[in-house]
C-alpha cells in the first residue's frame, strides 16, 4: 500500500517491527519476536490494573507521537482531508537528531518491565517497541538515502497532494504555501539520493528505467494550468467568492511556475544525467553497505518474525507444491485437457478473459464489490462506517504501478495495458483491496476507540497477511463463480507464495532478473507485463514482499486452531472482528490475542451488536 493506501506506502509507517541490529543495541529478530509474544500471552488471571507503569508509558508515546507530527512523519487527521502549509525536512541534520530522539525514546522503553503493565497496555507496548526498534532501524541504515523504489518516489507522493480536494480559502492558502515549499523539498531529497549513491545506496539501475515517466509528465506540460498541481484549482467550491477563486488561480499558476516546475526539471535532469546511468547494478540486498544485516533488518520488519531468509525460501518451495495440486484439480474443472503451461499460456491468450475498455473493467469490479456486500453479515458482526471509491489509477503512475490498492476510502483499479488486467483473476483482486480486504480492514481498525494513534500504524504482516486471507475467504462466500475465477485465486496465491521463493532468491541467493521472472511466469497466471512491474517491484524493496503469505499462514493457522478448540462454539464472525479490532500488530501479538479469545470461549468481541 505505497502512497497513502498503498503505501502500506511511501508515506506511512508501513510494516513496522524490530530490525535485527543486535551489536547496535537494537534486539535480534528472535529476541525481538519473542519479547512481543511474551508481553500479551500468558496473562495471569490477576492482571494489574492501570498503574504507575501504565502512566510512564504512556507519558512516553504521548510525548513521542506529538513531536512525530511536528516532524511531518504522520497525518495528524484520520482522513485523506485537509493540507499542511509546509513538507517535511529531510536533510542529514534532521535525519540525525531523528536518530538520536528515537534512540532515546527506546532506552526509556526498556526501563518498564511489560509485566507491570495493564493488559490494554502490554498490547500497546509490544506495537510500540516493535515500532520505534523499526525506525531506530531505518535511520541507522540511512534508508532515507533511498527515498525510492520500482513503483513510488518522493515526487509521486508530492504529487498525489494535486488530487486532493479542498473545501475552504485557508485549505487553498495552505496548499499555496506547500507548492512554494516545492524546490527546498527536492533540493534535500535531491542531496540524500546523492549521498546514497556515493556509497552504492540505490535501487538498482534496471528497476529505474523508464521511471521518469512521473516526471515528464509534469515537465513537459504545456502550460502550469495542465499540470495535476493546479487540479484543485479547476472546480473550486461556490462558497469561495469568485473574486478570491481569481487570486488563488493566478496564485496557483506563479506557484507552479516559479517554484515546482523548475525543481521538478531540475530532478529530471539529475535522475537522467547522474542517478540513473550510476545507480548500481547489483540486484541483491545483501550486496548493499552492511547488505546481510540490512537485509535481516527488512525480514523482521516485514513479516515480525525471526525466520531466516533460508527458512522463508523453503517455507515458499513447500507452499508452492501444496498450490499446484490445487491448480490441478480446478484445471481440471474447466474441462481443460493440457497441462498448467499451456492451461496458462490459454488464459495469457484468450481474449474473452479481458476487458475491451477500462469502463468495463471499474464496472465489474464494482459488481465483484457489491457480491461482498450481501455477504457481509454471514461473516462479520462489525462493519465499518466509511465506503470506498473505485477509481483508476492516475495515468501518470499507471505504467509501472500494481494491479490495484485500497485503503480508507479508496479502491485504486490499474486500467492500464488492459491485456495485462485478466477478469478471472480480477475476484480476488477486489477482495483482497477493497472489502473485505484493504479498504474494509483499514477504517475497522481506524473506528476503533481508546486506541492510541500509533496503533493506527500499518503492518505490513498483519495488513497484508489479512487482505490474502480475504481471497481465499471469497471460496467460502461463494464470490467466485466459475473455475476460471477460483484459478484466478489460487494464482495469486502462488503468487504470493512465489515472493517466498523469489524475493529471498533474489536477495539472498544471487538470483538474476530473469531467473526469477520465469519463476513467475512459470507458477503463476500472471500477465507479462505484471511480471515485470511485479519482480522489479521486489528487486528495489526488498522484504516487503515476504509479509503477505507468512501473514496469511499466520491467520489460517489461528483459525483453525480456534475452530479446532472452539469446537460447535467457533463463530465465523466473532473470530473476525476479534482479528480486525486489534489493527495492525505483529503476528505474535495476534496469535496471542487468539488464544484469548479461545480461553474466553470465543465470544463476541462487540457484544453491543448482538
Amino acid at each position: 500500500m505505497e502512497n497513502k493506501i498503498g503505501a502500506a506506502g511511501a508515506r506511512s509507517f508501513a510494516c513496522l517491527f524490530a530490525g535485527l541490529l543486535g551489536a547496535a543495541g537494537v534486539p535480534t529478530a528472535a529476541a525481538a519476536g519473542a519479547a512481543a509474544a511474551a508481553t500479551v500471552a500468558n496473562v495471569p488471571a490477576s492482571r494489574p490494573a492501570a498503574g504507575p507503569a501504565d502512566a510512564r508509558f504512556k507519558a512516553i508515546y504521548t510525548q513521542e507521537w506529538k513531536w512525530r507530527l511536528t516532524q511531518r512523519l504522520e497525518d495528524e487527521e484520520d482522513d485523506d482531508s485537509g493540507v499542511r502549509p509546509d513538507l517535511p525536512h529531510v536533510d542529514p541534520a534532521t535525519q540525525q537528531a531523528r536518530l538520536a530522539y528515537w534512540e532515546a525514546v527506546l532506552k526509556q522503553l526498556d526501563g518498564i518491565a511489560p509485566a507491570r503493565l495493564s493488559a490494554p497496555e502490554r498490547i500497546n507496548y509490544a506495537v510500540y517497541r516493535a515500532q520505534i526498534a523499526a525506525l531506530v532501524a531505518g535511520q541507522r541504515f540511512r534508508e532515507y538515502e533511498k527515498p525510492l523504489n520500482a513503483d513510488s518516489a518522493f515526487w509521486s507522493n508530492m504529487a498525489d497532494e494535486g488530487r486532493k480536494h479542498f473545501s475552504t480559502e485557508k485549505e487553498y492558502r495552505d496548499y499555496l504555501k506547500q507548492l512554494a515549499e516545492v524546490p527546498r523539498y527536492f533540493a534535500e531529497e535531491t542531496a540524500n539520493l546523492r549521498a546514497g549513491l556515493a556509497r552504492g545506496f540505490t535501487p538498482p539501475r534496471v528497476t529505474l528505467v523508464g521511471r521518469d515517466s512521473s516526471l515528464t509528465s509534469v515537465t513537459e506540460a504545456a502550460t502550469p494550468q495542465d499540470t495535476v498541481f493546479y487540479t484543485p484549482f479547476k472546480s473550486m467550491p461556490a462558497t469561495i467568492a469568485a473574486a478570491t477563486q481569481d487570486e488563488l488561480r493566478a496564485a496557483a499558476a506563479q506557484a507552479i511556475a516559479t517554484s515546482v516546475l523548475p525543481a521538478y526539471r531540475a530532478l529530471l535532469d539529475f535522475m537522467r544525467n547522474q542517478y540513473v546511468p550510476n545507480a548500481r547494478e547489483a540486484l541483491a540486498a545483501e550486496s548493499l553497505p552492511d547488505g546481510k544485516a540490512y537485509y535481516q533488518s527488512k525480514i523482521v520488519e516485514f513479516t515480525t518474525t525471526a525466520l531466516s531468509a533460508d527458512q522463508i525460501h523453503q517455507i515458499g518451495l513447500d507452499e508452492m507444491a501444496k498450490i499446484r495440486a490445487e491448480m490441478q484439480t480446478t484445471i481440471a474443472q474447466t474441462g481443460f485437457t493440457g497441462e498448467l503451461p499451456a492451461f496458462l499460456h490459454f488464459l495469457r491468450t484468450d481474449p474473452r478473459f479481458y476487458a475491451k475498455t477500462p469502463e468495463e473493467l471499474l464496472m465489474r469490479a464494482a459488481y465483484i464489490a457489491k457480491k461482498f456486500d450481501g455477504k457481509a453479515g454471514q461473516y462479520f458482526g462489525y462493519l465499518p462506517r466509511r465506503r470506498f471509491a473505485i477509481t483508476p489509477v492516475p495515468v501518470d503512475q499507471a505504467p509501472f504501478y500494481t494491479s490495484g490498492r485500497g485503503g480508507p476510502g479508496v479502491y485504486l483499479v490499474n486500467t492500464y495495458d488492459l491485456p495485462s488486467r485478466a477478469l478471472y483473476s480480477l475476484p480476488a483482486l477486489t477482495l483482497h483491496e477493497s472489502a473485505p480486504g484493504h479498504a474494509f480492514q483499514m477504517p475497522v481498525a481506524l473506528e476503533q476507540k481508546g486506541l492510541p494513534q500509533f496503533r493506527r500504524a500499518y503492518i505490513s504482516a498483519y495488513g497484508e497477511g489479512w487482505a490474502l486471507y480475504s481471497e481465499r475467504l471469497g471460496t467460502e462466500m461463494g464470490i467466485y463463480e466459475t473455475p476460471y475465477e477460483t484459478f484466478g485465486m489460487l494464482s495469486y496465491q502462488a503468487w504470493r507464495a512465489a515472493r517466498l521463493v523469489v524475493d529471498t532468491g533474489i536477495h539472498a541467493k544471487g538470483w538474476t532478473r530473469a531467473q526469477a521472472q520465469a519463476y513467475l511466469h512459470d507458477n503463476t497466471a500472471l500477465s507479462e507485463h505484471e511480471i515485470e512491474t511485479e519482480v522489479d517491484r521486489y528487486i528495489s524493496w526488498p522484504g516487503q514482499a515476504l509479509s503477505y503469505y507468512l501473514g496469511e499462514m499466520a491467520i489460517i493457522n489461528a483459525r483453525k486452531k480456534a475452530e479446532a478448540a472452539l469446537g460447535a462454539r467457533f463463530d465465523i464472525r466473532h473470530f473476525h472482528d476479534t482479528v480486525l479490532q486489534l489493527g495492525s500488530v505483529p503476528l505474535p501479538v495476534l496469535a496471542a490475542r487468539i488464544d484469548a479469545f479461545i480461553a474466553d470461549g470465543g465470544k463476541n468481541p462487540y457484544p453491543q451488536q448482538e
